[in-house]
This record gives C-alpha cells, structure tokens and sequence, in this order.
C-alpha cells in the first residue's frame, strides 16, 4: 500500500515547513516507551525514565495509545483552521468535544470504519470504542474507560504529564533540537522554492518514495511505500511538513478526515527502503549464490577461479556477481589487469538491522 501525494499546478503555496515542540514531544515519548525499537536512543531512553519521578513513567503506561501506533492528532499543527499554517496550540486546550474524539481514534489505532464526533454522548459511539479497544493489547481500554467516564478529567490528566515532561527532560532537550530541526525545514523549503514540489517531497524519503507521472496528462505524484493507503492533494487541503529528530527512522503521513494533512518526516531518512532489504534478503536465497558468498567472504576472487571452484560458467558467475553487486552486497577490487570481486561483509552484517528499519518507515 501506499500514501499518494498528488499535485498539480496550485500546489507550490500549499505546502508548508514548520518546527514543532509537540510534535517532536510525541516522537520522543515514542521513543521512550518502545526504546527496543530504537537502539539509537536506548542509552538515552534508559537514562530518561531511570532518573525521572514515578508519576512521569506511570504517564509514559497510561497514555502510551496517544503516541505509539497512531499518533495522536493533538500533538500536531492544524486543529485550529483560523490559525496560520504551523501553528499549534496546547494538546490540554482542546474543546471537549474534539479532545474527545481525537483521543477516542487513538484508543482504537485506527480511523477506517469509525464514527466518533459524538462518542460523548451517543451510546452506538461509545460501544463502538469500548469493542475496538478491547481488542489491543496494552493499556487502550483503560484509557477509553477513563475518556467515556470522565473526559474533563482525561484532558487535564494529559495536560499535566504534558507539562511534567517539559520539566523532566523536554525542556532541555528541545533547547538542543530546535536548531537542528529549523535548519531542516529551511533546507525543505529552499528545496521546495529551487526544485519544485515533486522533487522536494521525494527527498523526504530516498529509500521509499517515488515520482510518479500518473495517467498521461495527469498531474505528477509522489508515492511513499507505507502500510496504509491515503490519498492526499494539496490543491484541496494544505499539507504541513515536519521535520523529526527523535521519529526516525519513522516517516508518519497524518491523513485524519477534515483536518490538514500532515507529513512528519526524519531529518536523515534511512538510506535503505522495504524493497531493497527485501531484495537483498531474496538474493541469498539462492543456494549457489550462496555458495558464490561463502568463498568471496574469505578472500576476494576473480570471475575464472569462481567459475572453476563453482563447476559455473564465466557468464552464469557474473549474472550472480551483478546481481550481489546491484544490491550492494559485493566490493570490487582492481588489481592489475584482473578484477576481484569481495563480499562486503559490513553490508552483509546490516542487512538485519535495515530489515528492522525499513519496516518501521
């Protein structure tokens, strides 16, 4: 599946780069409360919650729904339509009504098949959350059970641990980060004003973004390879694009209906993409390509001595090697008239941590 951003000729003004202290807040709770998908951040996750109160770890389990698999929408510019592009409130300020609804999508993990602008007061809404929640593991019962019985107190729950980070560790932090992500969004925006839309967005994302011209005559596209499908066009609505340092490796596309879709991005996206671990995986399925690894692993080689060693023509040697070298798994060494060919064994050791990577882009 996949999220498309369609453009057209009205596109350039509607897409804008802003900094978000919320937003990069909810990243780094992600962090926080799943560091062992992180290994980056574990050290610094461990020395977070080692030496915080017990009220901010007994937040990180409570609202855990609000920034694990679907981001909460109040950490994010855009709620407010009277507001300038970028600009976000506090996630406590909301109205009842939309806290409610918000938090309610979260419980759930999802948004397709939901109703919940009134699951305050329709008893249909609120049995609807109940059942989904009660199909998740962690703590997303709870929390619907805490929004249906007492949303006041739910928001002002969150406000404060909100603030309570602020003083544990996000002040500090983000004195730290906010540079780094202004000179991010300055080089998006310069890429946007110098190259175009299209160019811009699909360097958001190297390893899994394409430009696609659509349909002849049709507008261009960009298309990010994602777990959920979404079709988003700037011409309709404005796009905000975030720049994150502590979401990566994660690229987080916020396509909530009637709100301003958002684009939360990496400021350095991985360099490997689901399709290239994939093919790089696939390559070492071959039982003689295999073979063809374990005797370059030792020493690099020329295509006549694998050939020999291999009981393989000098053709069917090289179709591997080009294969193993497309996918950068082989090195090439010169040595004279004759070329060598290497196992890249630092690429070959990745290959399980860019699994995990690109699968969580």
């Amino acid at each position: 599946m996949s999220v498309v951003i369609v453009l057209d000729g009205a596109v350039r003004g509607r897409l804008s780069v802003t900094v978000s202290p919320f937003a990069e807040l909810a990243a780094c709770l992600h962090v926080l409360t799943g560091h062992a998908h992180h290994a980056g951040r574990s050290a610094w996750a461990e020395q977070v919650t080692g030496s915080a109160p017990p009220g901010f770890r007994a937040g990180l389990r409570r609202f855990a729904p609000l920034w694990t698999a679907l981001r909460w929408r109040a950490f994010y510019p855009g709620l407010d339509a009277s507001a300038p592009p970028g600009h976000g409130a506090s996630p406590g300020a909301l109205p009842l009504d939309r806290f409610a609804e918000l938090t309610a999508y979260t419980c759930v993990s999802g948004y397709h098949g939901f109703a919940f602008d009134r699951v305050l007061r329709d008893p249909a809404q609120a049995a609807a959350l109940r059942q989904a929640a009660s199909g998740l593991a962690g703590p997303h019962l709870r929390l619907a059970e805490d929004l249906l019985r007492d949303p006041r107190a739910l928001r002002a729950d969150i406000a404060d641990f909100v603030d309570l980070c602020r003083r544990v560790f996000f002040d500090a932090l983000w004195a730290d980060t906010e540079p780094v992500l202004a000179r991010a969004a300055h080089q998006v925006r310069r890429r946007l004003a110098d190259e175009g839309p299209a160019a811009a967005l699909a360097a958001l994302s190297p390893s899994s973004a394409r430009v696609d011209s659509g349909t002849a005559g049709g507008p261009e596209r960009v298309v990010f390879d994602k777990v959920h499908h979404a079709v988003v066009s700037p011409a309709r609505t404005p796009v905000v694009l975030i720049p994150t340092l502590f979401g990566a490796p994660h690229l987080l596309v916020k396509n909530e209906p009637g709100l301003p879709p958002v684009v939360h991005f990496p400021v350095v996206a991985p360099d490997v993409g689901v399709t290239l671990a994939r093919s790089r995986m696939l390559a070492l399925t071959d039982p003689r390509r295999v073979r063809l690894c374990r005797l370059i692993a030792r020493q690099a080689m020329p295509t006549a001595d694998l050939a020999a060693r291999l009981s393989m023509t000098r053709p069917q040697v090289s179709r591997h090697l080009r294969v193993l070298r497309d996918l950068g798994l082989v090195r090439v060494e010169r040595h004279g008239r004759y070329v060598h060919y290497g196992l890249d064994l630092a690429a070959v050791e990745r290959i399980g941590r860019d699994v995990a990577v690109a699968l969580q882009y």
